[in-house]
């Protein structure tokens, strides 16, 4: 995998945000949380020290990110599934290790979430992610869907395992969100910029419940599919699907930025 970069000036250095976004964007989430339990639990390492891996990588990755001259898609997705695997055993280790459990992990992860999108809002003017293309949007960008990824993970655990819904009737719910959101789209007038970091974090444990669902004992509602395998298969998918969708950045601010 090579990082090619479009420079893509005024445009960002988010993919266009299209159907194709949303397919990858849950498949990486689900690839987060069976990469996330191979090493914090068939490899034995524990939520503590995969967390500091997962940690580390990221960081490297946002760096890149960020001193990155245009959009690159394999560097943009590859830091989507670190900061997924991150929020995976960071949210384990919270909620189990620490013991706060799913009510206060999801309390204290919103609020996280919400504090970073109104310091970013306050400090930018805008949290719409067509403006991500300088360092501090960037900056406060990825430090919002690190917080979105954690809380993800926990709400997905939370509706997975102390309801009676299960891992795929808890992904069915959050499908079902997600089709909301969709057609609010598509059918009313509502916030756009509200709408995708609804989605985005929607699709969290939506990934949680499905990765779940797939490596989980038959015993505990799962399919009992290696975890390695699992993630094998869906980090091929998500190669094969970023060059079936189209991955450059939305181009409307560069068309305005031309028609000045």
């Amino acid at each position: 995998m090579t990082f090619r970069f479009d420079d893509t000036g005024p445009a960002g250095k988010v993919p266009a945000i299209t159907p194709g976004f949303w397919v990858i964007k849950v498949l990486a989430t689900t690839l987060g949380e069976t990469g996330g339990d191979t090493l914090g639990m068939t490899m034995d390492l524990g939520y503590l020290v995969s967390t500091a891996i997962f940690a580390g990588l990221l960081a490297v990755l946002v760096w890149l990110q960020i001193a990155a001259r245009g959009i690159s898609p394999p560097l943009y997705w590859l830091t989507i599934v670190a900061s997924t695997t991150a929020g995976t055993t960071l949210a384990d280790f919270a909620t189990r290790s620490l013991g706060i459990g799913y009510t206060g992990g999801s309390a204290l992860l919103l609020a996280c979430v919400l504090a970073s999108l109104a310091v970013w809002r306050r400090t930018l003017g805008s949290i719409d992610v067509d403006t991500v293309r300088e360092p501090r949007a960037e900056g406060f960008y990825w430090l919002t869907i690190t917080f979105s990824q954690t809380l993800g993970t926990t709400l997905g655990d939370w509706v997975a395992d102390t309801g009676d819904l299960g891992y795929a009737g808890a992904a069915l719910l959050f499908g079902g969100l997600l089709a909301v959101l969709a057609a609010l789209h598509y059918a009313a007038s509502a916030s756009r910029v509200c709408l995708f970091w609804g989605a985005f974090i929607l699709t969290r444990p939506l990934g949680a419940a499905v990765g779940d669902f797939l490596d989980k004992p038959l015993a505990h509602g799962g399919l009992n599919v290696s975890r390695p395998l699992a993630s094998l298969v869906l980090a091929a998918a998500i190669l094969l699907l970023m060059r079936v969708f189209p991955q450059r950045a939305d181009g409307h601010l560069a068309r305005l930025a031309a028609a000045r």
